[in-house]
This record gives structure tokens, C-alpha cells and sequence, in this order.
């Protein structure tokens, strides 16, 4: 395989985890050994029939130190754009799926004495490697996972028989809410985690922040982008083509370039990898990035989550 080249693997198998989640496993079409991966990190899969290709992220959810399979797990959103519903409906095991390398942009930090792991729902995906590799290294780690029930905690056996005593479990329906007060008796050096809603996320990291925990040992991660409030089309032209676009208010810039077929790299499509940020020519950005810096902010925009606040915007394309 080479470095960055698209993975062709096969669906090997099929699991219905929870009622509205599925856990697929993939082996690459060729039989030779994947790359490696550590917890956190996810890959891009493309899915589709004719015209219709959906790529989406999805974190690598089984064990690091095998080589041989990829595993990732997909909850059936409600409000799906159709990637989800395509693979809950319409994948089927012996199907091909073109993969990427695995990319990480939500590592374990080495320098943390502890490892506090903080996930809501579908969001228990990247620790289940992440705990994985502190067992193999010997770190302290716990995990606080909050579901609405018990029947819809994807997991749940195998993560109480591999790591009872290790975690705690936060069922809404019967009660238990989980809360990030849990992260005020953490001992000096531990380092905390966060994957789920986007609202959720936010609260458990400016809370982390008011409990007096440098930005350093503050990690997060987010399964699908900070809703846009009052989102508006724009139209989008390209310098150097003198194309134009529409970005209609339900899709993000991004996704109007690739289905334009602009040649954008991108990788997280949550704003945090700046992968996916291209030359702004004219006009107005409301930027809703974590990556770019102010300087940065005057010339550039992150396609995949960040907006024209002006009705036309002009790319250095």
C-alpha cells in the first residue's frame, strides 16, 4: 500500500449493536496487512450508487493491534443526510468500500498520568481503542458513558467484561444523568476526553476549563459538526474558473466543491484539522473553525464548517 492512496476493502461483517447502531468490519480487498492505527483516529469511507457518493469520517472503534480488520460503528441518525441510512439499509456484507488512510486528529496524550474519557452515545467509538492502548501501556485511564438505556448503550457487555471497574455508566431514562463534576477530584496530570454532542462537548470543556485544567489536557472530539444557527445560501465564484456556485442553506461549502468537482483535500469535516481551508478572494467569513489563526482568518476559510455572511463570496480558485 502507499502512504495516502485509497484502501479498497470488502465488508466481512455486519453487527447490529443496539437497535439504531451497527458495527461493520472491513478487510482490505487484497489481503495484505492494513495500516497501522492508535485510538482517535478515523478514516473517510466512500459509499454510494451511481451519482450518489456519500463520504463521511467514522472512528475506528476495534482494537489497534489488529492489523488484519477495520471495525467502525454507525448510529442511524434521525436527521440523516443519507450516509447513514445508506450503510444501515443498503450496504451488505461482500460489498466493496474505498477507505483512507487512518488519519488522527484525537490522540491520547503520553504525557498524562491518568486518562478521564468522557463519551455520549455513538461517541463511545474512539475509546474504545483509546482504553485499548492504555491497557497495553499500562496507563490509568476511566470511562464515564452516558446512553439513555441500557439497550441503547453500544458496548456495554463488552466493555464491562473487558474493563469492569474501569467504568461508569449513565443511563438518562432510569434517572442518571452524567455530569463533569466528576472531573473536580481528578488528581494533578490527568488528562480528560470528550466525544458526543456537539452541546455536550461544549459544556464538558468549559467546564474543564473553570475546574482549572490547562488547555493542554483538554481533549475533544465531535461526531457531527456544531449546528449552524439562521444559516444562509450564498453564492460562491471561483477566481481563476470564473464558475459560480450556489451553497444553499442545508449544505456546507465543502460539500458543494466536491459535488462540483473541485478537488478539495479535506479529512475531519469538523473544522479542527483546517485540511479543507482554501483562499478567500473577497468577501465576508464567519468562521466557526478551532484551526486558523487571526492572521490566517483575513485570507482563508474552512470549507467544511465555516460560511459567507456576505451573498457572494470569491475563492482563489
Amino acid at each position: 500500500m502507499i502512504h495516502g492512496t485509497p484502501i479498497q476493502t470488502v465488508v466481512k461483517e455486519i453487527e447490529q449493536v443496539t437497535p439504531r447502531v451497527k458495527r461493520f468490519t472491513l478487510a482490505p480487498a487484497d489481503g495484505r496487512e492494513l495500516p497501522r492505527f492508535s485510538g482517535g483516529a478515523h478514516i473517510l469511507t466512500r459509499v454510494g450508487v451511481g451519482e450518489q457518493v456519500w463520504q463521511r469520517p467514522y472512528s475506528l472503534c476495534g482494537d489497534p493491534h489488529i492489523r488484519a480488520v477495520y471495525q467502525i460503528a454507525i448510529r442511524l441518525q434521525k436527521n440523516s443526510l443519507g450516509g447513514s441510512v445508506f450503510w444501515h439499509h443498503q450496504v451488505r456484507k461482500g460489498q466493496k468500500v474505498t477507505i483512507s488512510w487512518p488519519q488522527n486528529h484525537f490522540p491520547m496524550s503520553h504525557r498524562a498520568r491518568h486518562h478521564v474519557f468522557f463519551a455520549a452515545g455513538i461517541g463511545i467509538t474512539p475509546f474504545l481503542p483509546m482504553m485499548a492502548d492504555a491497557e497495553e501501556r499500562g496507563e490509568t485511564f476511566e470511562l464515564h458513558y452516558a446512553a439513555p438505556t441500557r439497550e441503547q448503550c453500544a458496548f456495554y457487555d463488552e466493555i464491562q467484561s473487558r474493563y469492569k471497574g474501569c467504568c461508569r455508566f449513565y443511563f438518562s431514562q432510569e434517572g442518571k444523568r452524567m455530569r463533569p463534576d466528576v472531573m473536580k477530584d481528578q488528581s494533578v496530570g490527568t488528562h480528560v476526553y470528550f466525544c458526543g454532542p456537539a452541546a455536550m462537548v461544549e459544556a464538558y470543556r468549559k467546564a474543564a476549563i473553570s475546574y482549572g485544567y490547562p488547555q493542554k489536557s483538554i481533549h475533544y472530539e465531535l461526531f457531527i459538526p456544531p449546528a449552524v444557527e439562521d444559516a444562509k445560501p450564498f453564492e460562491v465564484e471561483l477566481r481563476h474558473s470564473g464558475k459560480t456556485l450556489q451553497v444553499p442553506a442545508e449544505k456546507t461549502l465543502l460539500e458543494v466543491l466536491l459535488n462540483s468537482g473541485v478537488e478539495v483535500p479535506f479529512a475531519c469535516r469538523m473544522g479542527r484539522c483546517g485540511t479543507c481551508a482554501v483562499g478567500v478572494a473577497a468577501g465576508e467569513v464567519k468562521h466557526r473553525d478551532v484551526i486558523l489563526s487571526d492572521e490566517e482568518k483575513k485570507t482563508k476559510i474552512v470549507s467544511c464548517v465555516s460560511r459567507s455572511t456576505s451573498t457572494k463570496l470569491v475563492l482563489d480558485f
